[in-house]
């Protein structure tokens, strides 16, 4: 069988066990039946047992401790979602342009969530990255960085998990040094400077419609400049 490909069998007995946990047989940090058992009760080989636990581990569903046993893991968005994280990280051409386009999408309602519900310590916090940023001295390596924790940090602020986990995953740092070593040759850094200003001041201001605005101009403004290169 190629690597990653389930059998329809193995893909039957994923989708029992992921049933088991929907309906509260088993749940977050609790043991799974033996092999055996399971291979009893799903009706399938041991073997097809061992390829689901394999798929739905690899999944972030399941953690197999030596010596005692399949354990359902604690269902974390950021777990569940770990796959996912490296679409950004590996796109390239039309696929991250796709991936901008859909940050478009969210990151404007996450900053302005954020505006709403940010405590004065996260913006104590974004405040501090953004002047780290500004800094002198500062490599494309340390924007790209600063630029990843910024945005991740605003996103955090709307309290939200899943959402989280998901613009993670259309998150880049090595993106991230692109932008910002082209945007550097054409002595552009300082537009973005005063992009993430602009969110920053939104989300002082406690205006959620200005954070989104905010926050949408910025990443059109890198959707546009990735496009102008031919998406890559």
């Amino acid at each position: 069988m190629v690597e990653g490909v389930r059998t329809p069998v193995a893909q039957r007995a994923v989708e029992r066990i992921k049933e088991m946990i929907a309906d509260g047989e088993v749940g977050p940090g609790q043991r799974l039946p033996t092999e055996r058992e399971l291979s009893a009760r799903l009706g399938v080989s041991r073997g097809s047992v061992r390829e689901a636990i394999r798929s739905l581990t690899t999944l972030g569903v399941l953690s197999v401790r030596h010596g005692a046993g399949v354990y359902v893991t604690a269902l974390r968005p950021a777990d569940l979602l770990e796959a996912f994280s490296v679409l950004a990280e590996v796109s390239r051409d039309e696929t991250l342009l796709e991936v901008l386009q859909v940050r478009r999408m969210i990151e404007p309602a996450a900053t302005a969530l954020a505006a709403a519900r940010a405590t004065p310590e996260e913006l104590d916090r974004i405040g501090g990255l953004l002047d780290r940023m500004e800094e002198g001295g500062r490599t494309t390596a340390d924007h790209g960085a600063d630029d990843l924790g910024f945005h991740r940090a605003v996103v955090a602020c709307a309290g939200n998990a899943t959402l989280s986990a998901v613009h993670a995953g259309l998150s880049s740092r090595t993106f991230n040094e692109r932008v910002w070593a082209g945007l550097a040759d054409e002595g552009l850094t300082d537009t973005l400077f005063q992009d993430h200003r602009r969110v920053h001041e939104a989300l002082l201001a406690r205006d959620p419609e200005a954070a989104g605005a905010a926050a949408a101009a910025h990443v059109l403004r890198v959707e546009r400049w990735l496009s102008l290169r031919g998406g890559g």
